[in-house]
């Protein structure tokens, strides 16, 4: 951010809107604690938000899905984030707006029904009736359990999933954008998934996962998906769910 922003743009990074108090990181915070954190950074629910990143749309998605679970819908993509607003001849600056703390509200509505929890997931995997689709978004690695990410207790995957890395959703590489509702259409055609079907997306702390969450509901039209926020961390720190796991090497970084 400080290297070079869209003019204007404040900064947020993911630990903004984490939960401190767990024994595992990446988790969501609270509604009232968001507000005001969007407050003391001079947002107001008058505001229309443009979300952006310098991933792909990764962080920027996450940030969306929280303002979406907690009844704020006027906030957007910018799609390619810094890097294609840059290659299409957008500027950028370092200057560092003044932003005058202001006070946050959300609707009293109850939150959207757009989240799991554990205790559903496993209540699924046991079911032998549950048509649910389980999508896990990491790596390849990650979902074999050949890799074991930071944060997390160990290495796997939760039972019955299926894995679409996240990542092939976007033009990875080179202008970060999404790919076409074509292109999107034959990648998470794999699911065999109507869109009237309930399907379940986690990946390692809820990040990647909010994307894949974005790209199926709001450019390929799925009904019902929820976002697992807990993902693979919280799962993996609960020695009573049952998981997957192939052979396992250590990454060091």
């Amino acid at each position: 951010y400080k290297e070079g922003h869209l003019p204007g743009a404040i900064n947020f990074y993911r630990d903004d809107f984490q939960d401190t108090t767990l024994p595992y990181h990446g988790m969501r915070i609270e509604k009232e604690q968001m507000a005001k954190r969007l407050g003391e950074a001079g947002i107001t629910e008058n505001h229309t938000l443009v979300v952006y990143d310098n991933k792909g749309s990764s962080d920027a998605s996450r940030l969306w899905w929280l303002l979406r679970l907690y009844n704020f819908d006027k906030v957007y993509l910018l799609d390619g984030g810094l890097s294609y607003w840059e290659r299409m001849g957008g500027k950028s600056s370092r200057e560092v707006p003044e932003m005058i703390p202001a006070s946050f509200n959300f609707s009293d509505q109850a939150d959207n029904m757009i989240v799991i929890e554990k205790e559903q997931i496993l209540n699924l995997i046991i079911s032998e009736a549950s048509k649910a689709i389980l999508l896990d978004a990491r790596s390849a690695e990650e979902y074999k359990g050949l890799q074991h990410k930071s944060g997390a207790k160990k290495a796997g995957r939760i039972p019955k999933s299926i894995n679409i890395d996240w990542a092939e959703a976007i033009d990875y590489g080179d202008t970060y954008t999404f790919k076409s509702v074509e292109e999107l259409e034959k990648i998470y055609g794999k699911l065999g998934a109507s869109k009237e079907d309930t399907i379940i997306v986690y990946c390692h702390s809820g990040v990647r996962s909010s994307h894949t969450t974005f790209v199926l509901t709001q450019l390929l039209g799925y009904k019902k998906v929820l976002n697992y926020d807990g993902s693979w961390v919280e799962w993996s720190f609960d020695d009573l769910l049952p998981y997957e796991s192939d052979t396992l090497y250590i990454k060091e970084n």
